[in-house]
């Protein structure tokens, strides 16, 4: 039963907005990191993988919608012209044994976390990785991605959204962890804790102008200049974010 569970979601191969919340005290002392899927979808996503690697016993991963489509793309199951060109250009990036790693992953974990209980952690949903709610999803909604969840689970965490915030759902918490590598309406890479039965979203900031200059001489991607500003100079706001997300979930 681990005391603290730092949650680290969406790195997105941006490994110095990784390096910079790996360095967190809170994340090096914590009992156990969760990574909640889409960790190496971005422009350094082989370098990220064997640092998550290098993390061993202690980091538990989740599989998101992303992995599944490194994979997909990676084994030639699905055509290169419906991906993002990000994906298509990663998937190239990664070894076999990358491969195999992310092909293996769970969909979801379900850990006992001391002054927690049973907690879930996934992607998106408990039953999909890749569709959207919102920290004002009505609660009709709610129960309906949250169907199926075993009663003894008294917390949920997830991200896909790249927006932290923690809510209650019929006497349920619901956490997002927000999003370390694209973070949606902060500067600063977004993680989550809990420990002590409390829970807390973080947020690290780092030297952005030093993360995107790296991430340009490092990264091969063909359009990696206008990603960088898109991403990592410039992140979107909560509401263009919002906006996107909720006209693709209608």
């Amino acid at each position: 039963m681990p005391d603290s569970v730092a949650v680290l979601s969406d790195i997105h191969g941006v490994l110095p907005a990784l390096e910079a919340v790996l360095a967190e005290p809170d994340v090096r002392d914590a009992d156990a990191i969760v990574l909640t899927g889409d960790m190496a979808t971005g422009p350094q996503p082989a370098r990220t993988l064997d640092l998550l690697v290098s993390l061993g016993e202690r980091a538990h991963w989740v599989k998101g919608n992303c992995e599944r489509a490194l994979v997909e793309l990676a084994r030639g199951r699905v055509s290169a012209e419906s991906a993002y060109p990000i994906s298509v250009w990663a998937a190239t990036q990664l070894r076999p044994d990358q491969v195999e790693l992310l092909d293996g992953l769970p969909a979801t974990r379900t850990f006992d976390v001391r002054g927690f209980g049973d907690v879930l952690f996934c992607h998106a949903t408990p039953r999909d990785d890749e569709e959207f709610v919102f920290v004002d999803s009505d609660l009709a909604r709610w129960a309906e991605v949250l169907a199926g969840v075993p009663d003894t689970v008294g917390t949920v965490v997830c991200g896909h959204t790249h927006m932290p915030f923690a809510r209650l759902v019929d006497r349920r918490t619901i956490v997002n962890a927000g999003s370390v590598g694209m973070p949606y309406g902060t500067t600063g890479a977004q993680w989550a804790l809990l420990a002590d039965g409390a829970i807390q979203l973080r947020r690290t900031e780092f030297d952005r102008a030093a993360a995107a200059t790296a991430i340009e001489a490092d990264s091969t991607f063909a359009d990696i200049f206008s990603w960088v500003d898109n991403f990592v100079r410039n992140p979107p706001s909560d509401k263009e974010a919002l906006t996107t997300f909720k006209a693709q979930a209608r």
